[in-house]
């Protein structure tokens, strides 16, 4: 009894006689029971107001529903159209026929708009990177069929020959 009397101070009031209160550190059952009364009282007195605007912050679960299909739809359609935009960049990048890989230029949704803009940034892709450059040789390259000097005759070098 000694050690729970070291945590009560103990007061007297003229009409009560003793009385114990609970200091700052400690806590007993009849705490416990009296906060779960209180509590339980402030449940059950809510005014008319707090429950509407309670009702008010919530909606019927087929409306958030229909919320959420909506926005996928569109989150939907978005992926749809940066795909496209990514596939349109690509095939704008390879029509310039300067890189060979068009995957090479990081997509740039500004430079869809210009066409200006996206050979600058290839040309300075390619300052910059010269080995990522188209190797798709161009022009006369002395192999393949070409054309015959005009006035040569095969016969001709054969009996010259003979």
């Amino acid at each position: 009894m000694t050690e729970q009397t070291e945590n009560l101070d103990v007061e007297e009031t003229a009409e009560e006689g003793v009385h114990e209160t609970p200091t700052l550190g400690s806590r007993t059952s009849e705490d416990d029971v009296h906060d779960h009364d209180a509590e339980a009282t402030a449940i059950e007195t809510r005014t008319p107001e707090e429950e509407h605007d309670e009702e008010a912050d919530t909606f019927p679960r087929d409306y958030v529903e229909k919320l959420r299909k909506e926005s996928a739809g569109y989150r939907e359609k978005a992926k749809k159209a940066e795909d496209y935009a990514r596939e349109l960049f690509h095939a704008r990048v390879a029509a310039t026929g300067r890189l060979a890989d068009p995957e090479d230029l990081p997509f740039d949704e500004r430079l869809l708009d210009d066409r200006d803009a996206l050979l600058g940034a290839v040309e300075d892709l390619l300052a910059r990177k010269p080995h990522l450059g188209s190797r798709t040789p161009r022009g006369d390259v002395g192999q393949g069929a070409s054309e015959q000097a005009p006035g040569v005759d095969l016969a001709g070098i054969l009996r010259s020959r003979a």
